[in-house]
């Protein structure tokens, strides 16, 4: 069996003297971001007026500590896996501006991640009342609604 070596033939993705393919191209990528940027704005615009609106009907209940509501936290955490999803496949097909400005966008709802889960922590966990001076050791009641009318 007599096999002849043929010669090397370039793979579409390095052709000697020419660009690669796997290289981004410039306007491609900015043209993609934009796009994607353009989806992403309503996209959290309709996720802040939700949560927003979701917020108006919580009643602020005196007579306990209310449980701590995830809903925005993982709302706004989906939202931030998924800029971050879109970042890492920019970043991938070799579009380094537009997957910086994904990161960017996903390090700003991180930021609103980290707030929502603030502020629901700082109002499922309120700070203990102060000791009562009347009264050695024991915490004041707080202030009743309906009698200091």
């Amino acid at each position: 069996m007599n096999v002849e070596p043929r010669p090397h033939l370039p793979t579409p993705g390095r052709r000697p003297g020419g660009p690669s393919v796997w290289r981004g191209d410039g306007f491609a990528g900015g043209c993609v971001s934009l796009i994607v940027l353009l989806i992403e704005i309503p996209v959290a615009i309709l996720l802040g007026l939700s949560l927003s609106v979701r917020g108006w009907g919580r009643a602020d209940d005196l007579s306990g500590t209310p449980a701590m509501d995830w809903v925005p936290v993982l709302w706004l955490g989906g939202f931030t896996l998924g800029v971050l999803a879109v970042a890492v496949v920019f970043l991938r097909s070799a579009h380094p501006y537009a997957g910086a400005v994904q990161l960017l966008i996903a390090a700003m709802a991180l930021v609103f991640t980290i707030t929502a889960w603030h502020e629901e922590y700082e109002r499922a966990h309120p700070a203990p009342l102060p000791t009562c001076p009347t009264r050695a050791g024991t915490p004041c009641a707080p202030p009743d609604p309906v009698t200091d009318r």
